[in-house]
C-alpha cells in the first residue's frame, strides 16, 4: 500500500456495513506477471455477482485471494465490514493479518471449486459433517442434522450413505455445495463449478445454485463461462480483463449493450463458440 489505512480512517469504508466484500487497490503478481492489477470491487450483502472474462484475466485469483489461498501483494480485502488480509495494530493502523485473524474472518467465506475434493473414504453425510465437527466444534448430532438438512436441500436426501465413487459428477458437486454451506458462510464463492461436467449434469448443479439464490440471502460470487446462466442468475456481471474490471453492469446492460470494445469481442467469441 502506498499510504497506511487505519481502522478508523474514512478511506477504509468501515462505515458501510451494507458492503459484504470489498477489494481496495488489490494487486497480485506471479513473478513478472500481474494477475490482479490495483483491483477495486464492492459487493453488497445478498448481491449475486457473475465474473466473466478470458482465461488469465484474474477471475479465479480473485476468489482464491478472498479464501486466503493466495496472498495479495498490495491493497486490502474486507469481508463483512472487517479487514480480512489485515488487522488493526495498537495504533489503529492496518498491518498484515496473522494466521488466527485470517482463520476467523475467512470463516465467513465458503468456496466450491471445479474439482469436488470429497473424502473418498467418507459417506455423503460424513463429508458434510466433518468440518462443522472439527472446525466449528458442533456435536455429531448437530452436525448430522445440519448435513441431512443441506443434502435434502440439494436433492440428495436419498444418497446419505453413498460414497463419492457411487455418485455422478453432478451429485458429487452438489455434495461439495452442501459441505460449503454447512459452515454457515455469509459469502459463497463458485469457481467454474460446472467445467468438469457434461451438459446434463451441468444443468442439475446450476439448478441447485439457482435455488440457493432464491431461498437464501447469501452473498454470491461466481466465476463462470456459462453466459446464459450468468445472465439469468446474477444481479451484476463483471467482465475481467488483464486483472481489472474492464466493464460491469446488470446482465441486460452487459450482455445486451456492452460499451467497451474488448467486452464486445469477448462476448462475440463466446457466442460463436457455443
Amino acid at each position: 500500500m502506498n499510504a497506511p489505512i487505519t481502522a478508523g480512517d474514512p478511506t477504509s469504508t468501515s462505515n458501510e456495513p451494507e458492503l459484504m466484500v470489498q477489494f481496495r487497490d488489490v494487486s497480485k503478481h506471479f513473478g513478472d506477471l500481474t494477475v490482479l492489477n490495483h483491483l477495486d470491487l464492492d459487493v453488497r450483502t445478498g448481491e449475486k455477482v457473475a465474473i466473466i472474462g478470458p482465461s488469465g484475466s484474474g477471475k479465479s485469483t480473485l476468489l482464491r485471494a478472498l479464501m486466503t489461498l493466495e496472498d495479495i501483494d498490495e491493497g486490502v480485502i474486507m469481508v463483512d465490514d472487517e479487514p480480512l488480509t489485515h488487522m488493526p495494530d495498537t495504533n489503529g493502523e492496518l498491518v498484515r493479518a496473522n494466521a488466527r485473524h485470517l482463520r476467523r474472518v475467512r470463516g465467513k467465506v465458503g468456496m466450491v471449486f471445479q474439482s469436488f475434493n470429497l473424502f473418498p473414504h467418507m459417506s455423503t453425510r460424513q463429508n458434510v459433517m466433518e468440518a462443522p465437527v472439527q472446525v466449528l466444534g458442533l456435536s455429531k448430532k448437530e452436525a448430522r442434522e445440519r448435513a441431512e438438512e443441506l443434502l435434502a436441500m440439494v436433492g440428495l436426501d436419498d444418497k446419505l450413505d453413498h460414497y463419492p465413487s457411487q455418485l455422478s459428477g453432478g451429485q458429487q458437486q452438489r455434495v461439495a455445495i452442501a459441505r460449503a454451506l454447512a459452515m454457515r458462510p455469509k459469502v459463497m464463492l463458485f469457481d467454474e463449478v460446472t467445467s468438469a461436467l457434461d451438459p446434463e449434469l451441468c444443468g442439475e448443479v446450476l439448478n441447485v445454485i439457482r435455488r440457493l439464490g432464491e431461498a437464501h440471502s447469501l452473498t454470491m460470487l461466481m466465476v463462470t463461462h456459462q453466459m446464459g446462466f450468468a445472465r439469468e442468475f446474477a444481479d451484476r456481471v463483471c467482465f475481467f480483463n488483464e486483472g481489472r474490471i474492464h466493464e460491469q453492469g446488470t446482465p441486460d446492460e452487459l450482455f445486451g449493450n456492452p460499451q467497451e470494445t474488448r467486452t464486445q469481442e469477448f462476448l462475440s467469441a463466446v457466442t460463436q463458440a457455443s
